[in-house]
């Protein structure tokens, strides 16, 4: 498949389409203008894993604890904490000065109502909850978790990066969780300004004035969240050559996803930095929704797999250049001691005639696939176009949808037919970072209803996640388990990998304090 490419474009064009408020020198320096890797639909984190939707929390929420450069878990809103001798209470005391954007201390009840809420949609804290007796708030500032047995893993599942425990006021925690908040009051470095918001074209934030970071240097997301500069703004451009041109002639100062295609001429701009910020790869995932025909069937599942082969979607979105991306036929993270191939025959046939033949043994009857792809979303645009052309050379009765990322955010939450505005495949990205461990591999869960958008339903995935929380810690049991998952997932092939790829981002010289970090996040960046 023919990639497309802007540079004739690019070189053409300024950015006078991008429309932007009039801004004095000032408030210019003060400001940070970002172009976010997609368009803000969803405030929820917890209702939604959109990294998008992730991005923002980070601004306006703050953690208990976060995770540091080496994936240690490191108090954030929290003073410290202390675990009993028997390790079966773990007592977190609150740092003092904690104030929520409407002027409201942070307490203890609020902590407890926000983990209450976050857990039961996070897949880790999902298998740890049934060691929990209790969790309730002491006083204003402590608040205690009773286990019924010692959960070493609960510090790394509050701290998590991949699906994070954000906290929020207690009567928006109490929300139910399976539905999407409207109130955006948390207690992080920066206020997000609900009036300016028009999903499509623009959102922003303020500093928050009374927020007090940690005293510690920033270290990975733990540390001193510092808001070094006024406002955050975010401007949907869903044109890349349009953002490539803002980048050079300097109206906008931050690019989080630039196209790969377009990263040729940022380089040679003397005024633009190109730099690989996010630490982990960016791997590519093809989803199937196992509720309704025909990929009900994990017999056609696999025949579509047997038809894919992973350097053709790489290809498509980081280029030729195999440096820029890594094959990686497995579930979980290359490169990373649980990483295999066990089971993966499917993912190397790499051949549409083998898989044309499987596909009619497997009973496939003309079934319509509604595919999603989202045009504003170049990466995963490239993806979803490479399997709708799979599922047209298979012979498959393909109807391709294309749509706004926020559009398919939303419509990815239906369990509908395909006749009532349901979906067969869409396709999404994750870090590396969140596909290392079974306990937070978001794709890997197949807790059928409580499972990730698609719902598989995989009892014996759920029993091999649970034996990990349990063996883990033994590299051996740990290894073997991971084998045994990888196999099962391969079998039922729920989703598909589809390698990984690396995602540099692009910013203005004069924009200060850019770390290399796991998410991305705008405090301790400024402007000089």
């Amino acid at each position: 498949m023919e990639r497309r490419t802007f540079l004739g474009a690019a070189a053409g064009l300024t950015a006078g389409g991008v429309s932007a408020p009039a801004l004095s020198q000032g408030a210019v320096a003060r400001t940070l203008r970002v172009i976010p890797q997609a368009n803000l639909t969803s405030l929820d984190p917890v209702w939604t894993t959109a990294v998008v939707t992730r991005n923002n929390a980070f601004m306006i929420y703050d953690q208990i604890c976060a995770q540091d450069s080496k994936g240690e878990i490191r108090p954030q809103m929290a003073q410290g904490w202390d675990v009993s001798q028997d390790k079966l209470t773990w007592t977190f005391t609150l740092r003092e000065n904690l104030f929520f954007h409407d002027g409201e201390k942070v307490l203890a009840k609020d902590c407890v109502a926000s983990i209450d809420r976050w857990r039961r949609r996070d897949p880790f804290m999902q298998v740890l909850w049934a060691n929990v007796a209790e969790l309730a708030a002491v006083d204003d500032r402590i608040f205690r978790f009773r286990l019924h047995k010692p959960t070493p893993l609960l510090i790394l599942a509050l701290g998590q990066t991949q699906f994070p425990c954000f906290v929020m006021p207690e009567r928006v925690a109490r929300t139910d969780a399976f539905q999407q908040i409207r109130d955006t009051v948390g207690s992080g470095p920066f206020r997000f300004l609900r009036d300016e918001w028009n999903p499509g074209q623009r959102a922003s934030w303020a500093k928050f004035d009374r927020y007090v970071p940690r005293e510690e240097a920033v270290d990975g997301l733990a540390g001193g969240r510092v808001p070094r500069i006024d406002r955050v703004e975010w401007t949907i451009i869903t044109d890349p050559a349009t953002s490539a041109s803002a980048m050079v002639t300097g109206e906008q100062d931050y690019w989080e996803y630039p196209l790969h295609d377009l990263l040729g001429m940022m380089r040679r701009s003397r005024d633009l930095v190109v730099e690989q910020r996010l630490q982990e790869g960016t791997y590519g995932v093809c989803r199937f929704n196992t509720l309704q025909p025909p990929f009900n069937n994990p017999a056609i599942r696999r025949a579509v797999a047997m038809a894919v082969d992973q350097r053709d979607y790489l290809r498509a979105v980081a280029g030729d250049d195999p440096a820029g991306w890594g094959v990686c036929e497995g579930v979980f993270t290359c490169d990373t001691p649980l990483a295999n191939e066990v089971g993966s025959d499917a993912l190397k046939v790499h051949n549409i005639e083998r898989a044309k033949q499987a596909l009619r043994e497997a009973g496939y009857n003309g079934e319509k696939v509604v595919l999603i792809a989202p045009g504003d979303y170049p990466q995963i645009n490239a993806l979803s176009m490479m399997t709708a052309d799979i599922i047209r050379r298979l012979g498959m009765n393909l109807e391709l949808i294309a749509a706004d990322w926020g559009t398919l955010v939303q419509r990815r939450t239906s369990k509908e037919p395909v006749e009532r505005g349901g979906w067969s495949i869409i396709h999404t990205t994750a870090s590396g970072q969140s596909l290392a461990l079974p306990v937070f591999h978001l794709f890997l869960r197949a807790n059928a209803d409580q499972a990730w958008f698609g719902w598989p339903d995989v009892p014996e995935i759920e029993r091999l996640r649970a034996e990990w929380v349990e063996k883990g810690g033994d590299p051996a049991e740990s290894r073997r388990i991971a084998e045994a998952l990888n196999r099962e997932a391969m079998k039922s092939m729920y989703y598909i990998p589809l390698g990984y790829y690396w995602q540099p981002s692009v910013w203005r010289r004069n924009v200060t304090g850019v770390f290399r970090a796991p998410a991305t996040v705008f405090w301790n960046i400024g402007k000089r």
